[in-house]
């Protein structure tokens, strides 16, 4: 119940006119898609598709909290990494809710960051593999931590690499994201 008290208040942040957010923007990233388990024997991992928006509150140029909302597809196609048929699977189709903060170095043209918060993914999540077997639907707390390199002579462009580690179904999903941000007029 915690987590989602905090997850409303992160959400709602942008209704309080605080004074320590300098700058307003959303971030919409596309990306690939991809969930593992933690443990298993043929070393498989699902692919798919991933969206998510954010909401980039800047409290300083090197900080950012970001609320953000999102969704991961993915699907097994019945193989390995190496292409061998396998019945292990790993599977997520989620609504992804939550918020995290990013630090970055604030440098023009290419700005390094890292992020790191707490969420909740909403709908249906298979594990099968030789250790696990795992089916549940439904609303599951995720740990989302990310690093990358902000792009572009205002940092508008992002690539990065973003992972949800979801323990109750053991598994992790991520994603490849390229990603663009609108600054918002306050």
């Amino acid at each position: 119940m915690r987590i989602l008290h905090i997850l409303i208040a992160l959400l709602f942040s942008n209704l309080v006119s605080a004074q320590f957010i300098k700058e307003k923007a959303i971030n919409a990233q596309l990306g690939y898609g991809i969930s593992v388990p933690y443990n298993s024997l043929d070393d498989i991992s699902d692919t798919g598709f991933f969206a998510q928006g954010e909401l980039v509150l800047s409290a300083a140029s090197w900080v950012e909290f970001r609320p953000y909302a999102g969704i991961l597809i993915t699907n097994s196609d019945g193989r390995d990494i190496d292409g061998t048929p396998t019945a292990e699977l790993a599977e997520s189709k989620a609504f992804l809710i939550g918020g995290k903060a990013r630090i970055r170095a604030p440098i023009r043209w290419v700005a390094p960051y890292i992020e790191a918060g707490i969420g909740a993914s909403i709908g249906k999540f298979e594990t099968q593999t030789f250790f696990d077997s795992i089916e549940r639907s439904g609303l599951i707390y995720h740990l989302p931590v990310s690093f990358g390199l902000e792009l572009g002579r205002n940092n508008n462009f992002d690539l990065g690499f973003m992972y949800f580690f979801q323990p109750t179904v053991q598994q992790f999903a991520g994603a490849f994201t390229i990603g663009v941000t609108f600054p918002l007029n306050n």
